[in-house]
């Protein structure tokens, strides 16, 4: 039993003490009685907000009018809801108003029924009022009641389906997946943010395997060519199968996607656009199939798929150099000494080595030009030759009598050039070069 764990079963002890009903809920019992280690812990109460934050002395109001408050106790923050009935939705995520309810109430406005569940801690005791349990055992992602009511309550529950059916290999029951095909075009009517971090969920959290499968899932129940048609638009891409034998780019990026196991946001994204641009530079010469531009195009249409999903400009930025760089690998074998170790330190290296071993790994297998970087960067790093210090800096210049201008940088530049290819090896020798070119 984790930290958070006893400080939720805390909280409800205290709660019991005082005279209310306390269980955990949500995601934590479902993880529980699949014997995973649940990562976050609420707590469901008929006791109102006013009664929470009394109770305790450290709370945060995060969302009182929906009968919610963050307990932050022993640090951890524990989430407390009072067991509520929800009003309409009238904006596709919060109701008008919310009501205090019971337990079965409380469960029933719930998105699916794995969530539904409530345990007593005080007794371990499931109180299962959805039928939670036995999808459980069947391994099935259900919405609680009518389908097409919950979704349309929280369009956001339609992205959460694929996270879910995906993160825990379930199959999703036919009519909740009817439902989400008739919803799907609606997926939009939400903020860009949520479904951004829904993507990100699913390319980069759950098991090896996890980011196929959720993919796959958007495109049969037609979310993907909803929130991203410029995936969507990668199937049928053919390519030439001496370098693809795998088949068409969507093929391809989908076993790209299998391969992602707790891969970075950046390099997880990277992974899902980095032939984004393929279908618009789809030609041909003779009877090859060609991708002209497709890096540089790509990084383009990556940054602004980021900017959309309202990913982080850092995320932005790294995305778009690992698009636009993904192939430069192939020419690192016939890059001079200078450029291939200015090459290998680059800020994003590690990244880049990665999302290519990936990228080879989907298509022909051949790992040529990646194990040529990994072991030319071990030799040079073991030589202390990728990021030497360097040999003069700006006032050098200045005190042989330069004057502050671009010539200065230029002169630095050709200065770091020597000596990363040997050229220049002391701080006397560039000096002595230098004053040459004066």
């Amino acid at each position: 039993m984790n930290h958070r764990e006893v400080a939720a079963r805390a909280v409800a002890a205290r709660l019991g003490a005082a005279g209310f009903t306390a269980y955990l809920a949500g995601g934590c019992v479902r993880d529980r009685l699949l014997g995973r280690e649940p990562k976050d812990f609420d707590v469901a109460t008929d006791a109102n907000t006013t009664a929470v934050q009394e109770l305790f002395p450290r709370t945060v109001p995060v969302g009182v009018q929906f009968g919610v408050v963050l307990v932050l106790y022993e640090g951890e923050p524990i989430e407390v809801v009072t067991f509520r009935a929800d009003a309409p939705y009238a904006d596709g995520r919060h109701p008008t108003g919310v009501r205090s309810g019971t337990p079965l109430e409380d469960a029933q406005r719930r998105d699916f029924t794995v969530n539904g569940m409530f345990l007593d801690p005080a007794t371990d005791t499931v109180i299962d009022y959805v039928g939670g349990q036995a999808d459980l055992a069947a391994r099935v992602i259900r919405a609680i009641g009518d389908p097409l009511a919950r979704f349309a309550e929280d369009r956001l529950r339609l992205m959460r389906a694929v996270r879910f059916a995906a993160h825990l290999d379930f199959v999703i029951a036919p009519t909740t997946f009817a439902a989400m095909q008739d919803l799907a075009p609606s997926v939009t009517d939400m903020a860009w943010e949520r479904i951004g971090d829904e993507i990100v969920r699913m390319l980069t959290q759950g098991p090896r395997g996890t980011a196929r499968r959720a993919f796959e899932l958007l495109d049969s129940s037609g979310l993907l060519r909803a929130v991203l048609p410029e995936v969507a638009a990668m199937q049928g891409v053919a390519q030439s199968p001496d370098f693809h034998p795998e088949g068409d780019v969507w093929e391809h990026t989908l076993r790209v996607l299998a391969q992602l196991d707790g891969h970075s946001e950046a390099l997880a994204l990277a992974a899902l656009l980095h032939d984004v641009a393929k279908p618009c530079t789809l030609g041909h010469k003779g009877s090859r199939i060609t991708f002209y531009g497709h890096c540089e195009q790509g990084a383009d249409m990556a940054a602004d798929v980021c900017q959309r999903l309202r990913r982080s400009r850092e995320t932005r930025e790294r995305v778009d150099y690992l698009v636009r760089h993904h192939l430069r690998l192939t020419s690192a074998p016939e890059m001079r000494l200078s450029t291939l170790k200015r090459f290998l330190a680059e800020d994003g290296i590690d990244e880049l080595l990665e999302l290519a071993r990936l990228d080879s790994l989907a298509a022909s297998g051949d790992l040529t030009h990646y194990e040529f970087c990994m072991r030319r960067r071990a030799e040079l790093a073991a030589q202390a030759q990728l990021r030497p210090p360097p040999l003069l800096r700006g006032r050098d210049l200045l005190a042989l009598g330069l004057r502050p201008g671009p010539r200065v940088g230029q002169l630095l530049a050709a200065v770091a050039d020597a000596q990363l290819d040997g050229t220049l090896r002391t701080r006397d020798e560039a000096l002595a070069w230098v004053r040459g070119k004066l």
